[in-house]
């Protein structure tokens, strides 16, 4: 029998992280790679059977390669700490890691639950990530500070779960908020990375875009208001991403004398 270690990045997270170590207690080992919460998510964490790394962020990328670092068995499976294995998934990934046809990674679709509903629509179902189950030494990140790059070292294709997992992305509008600030301020400091110019006509557009694609293009007005608020939010997001860029390039800043 194969064994298998699931890996679970948090950070401030002790609302969310019991029910999500819940859903894969069945795994021969569960690491938690904490950032130094400030709150009991580590003691949780702990108490629940896990062992606790503690990683200082420096990106989403580097906490990754660090966490699967730390995992012991031949396969891993990564969780978020908003993310439940199911039941079929459970069983599904266990026959995948004891069978000898396996390939060395796999997708797996998410099924996003907000505002009391499951979102079938805007790119939230199926939603793929980034692989989640792999053989260890199969997957290797790139120390991007967020929407994290990654690279399948195999020469097999990836393949797909059947079974979802669940993710419950945002448990109300505050935390919608909260993490359209902290990922568009990392998102920037990606940016900083490149060439590319930077202006407020450039961000309202990237804004308005990645609301359109996501509320009409991928149908989110079928899910009513929550589709809406997720819409809205992913324009917010992503506005601020470029005006924290075109602010952070030295744009918009005057001396002036107090």
């Amino acid at each position: 029998m194969s064994k298998l270690s699931v890996y679970i990045i948090a950070y401030n997270e002790e609302e969310k992280i019991k029910h999500a170590l819940q859903s894969v207690d069945w795994a021969d080992e569960i690491i938690v790679a904490d950032s130094f919460s400030t709150d009991e998510t580590a003691t949780i964490a702990e108490e629940s059977g896990a062992k606790v790394i503690q990683i200082p962020f420096n990106g989403f990328g580097e906490l990754r390669n660090k966490a699967i670092e730390a995992c012991s068995h031949d396969w891993i499976f990564s969780l978020d700490s908003d993310e439940r294995c199911t039941q079929l998934a459970k069983e599904e990934i266990q026959k995948i890691i004891n069978s000898k046809d396996s390939l060395d990674a796999y997708y797996v679709p998410r099924r996003n639950y907000f505002m009391g509903k499951w979102i079938r629509h805007a790119g939230f179902y199926p939603d793929y990530r980034q692989p989640q189950l792999f053989r260890k030494g199969a997957l290797k990140f790139k120390n991007d500070a967020v929407h994290e790059r990654y690279e399948v070292i195999s020469n097999k294709e990836c393949g797909y779960l059947k079974s979802f997992i669940n993710q419950i992305p945002f448990k109300n509008l505050e935390e919608i908020i909260h993490k359209a600030n902290r990922y568009s301020t990392l998102g920037a400091e990606k940016l900083m990375e490149t060439n590319k110019k930077s202006s407020m006509p450039k961000a309202v557009l990237h804004g308005f875009w990645a609301a359109f694609s996501m509320y009409i293009l991928k149908l989110g007005f079928l899910d009513g208001w929550p589709g809406f608020i997720l819409a809205f939010g992913n324009f917010e997001g992503t506005f601020y991403k470029y005006a924290k860029f075109y602010f952070k390039k030295g744009n918009g800043i005057k001396k002036i004398n107090l």
